[in-house]
């Protein structure tokens, strides 16, 4: 059973109470709840009639992915905020630094792909080449890239915003922007040991 992750703020800078418990209470619980569901059909899916054009087993294995990146994304967009934004510090800077060049061309290119993306802006640490990169993904099940893990998402989708900015997302990054945790984000570097693979 996918448990709903509870929210550690109700409110925020820049993102009301309203807006935040309507992306989290509604939309993000309904992914656990869809991801419970289609196990449950999985369980007793015919595996005799799996077809690529459409099969039962084929549309569930498809939106299985769908409903949980939908569930993991968000759990790292609203776990990504709660705290004073800002220039990054901590182990996350140096990495930014060394892999952008600087904080600010990181931050230009981020906020820009906030604005390109129909769907989500990831940064992401990927494992092949031991660098930061940032990824757009139109839909939860599109767009990720295999071995690399999440350090900071942005959800662009008109849900995250729309209640306190209608149709200005530029206005809804810079309240992400001031509101990022970064000592989530320095916290998963240390988890997934990235600080000691990029020692500076």
């Amino acid at each position: 059973m996918v448990d709903v992750k509870p929210l550690k703020y109700k409110s925020l800078p820049g993102l009301s109470e309203k807006q935040l418990s309507e992306h989290h209470d509604v939309l993000y619980a309904g992914y656990c709840k869809k991801v419970d569901e289609i196990r449950e059909k999985l369980a007793k899916v015919d595996l005799s009639s799996a077809n690529a054009t459409y099969s039962d087993l084929r549309e569930l294995k498809v939106e299985e992915t769908f409903a949980l990146n939908g569930v993991r994304l968000h759990e790292g967009y609203f776990d990504n905020l709660g705290g004073s934004g800002g220039k990054a510090s901590g182990h996350i800077l140096k990495l930014i630094e060394q892999d952008f060049g600087s904080y600010e061309k990181w931050e230009a290119e981020f906020k820009a792909l906030g604005l390109c993306a129909r769907g989500w802006v990831v940064l992401t640490f990927d494992w092949k080449d031991s660098k930061l990169h940032n990824y757009v993904s139109d839909v939860h099940n599109q767009g990720g890239v295999w071995h690399c893990s999440p350090l900071l998402i942005l959800d662009v989708y008109e849900h995250a915003y729309f209640i306190d900015y209608a149709t200005g997302r530029k206005k809804y990054i810079e309240a992400y922007m001031q509101n990022i945790d970064w000592s989530d984000c320095n916290q998963w570097v240390k988890n997934l040991g990235i600080d000691k693979l990029r020692k500076s």
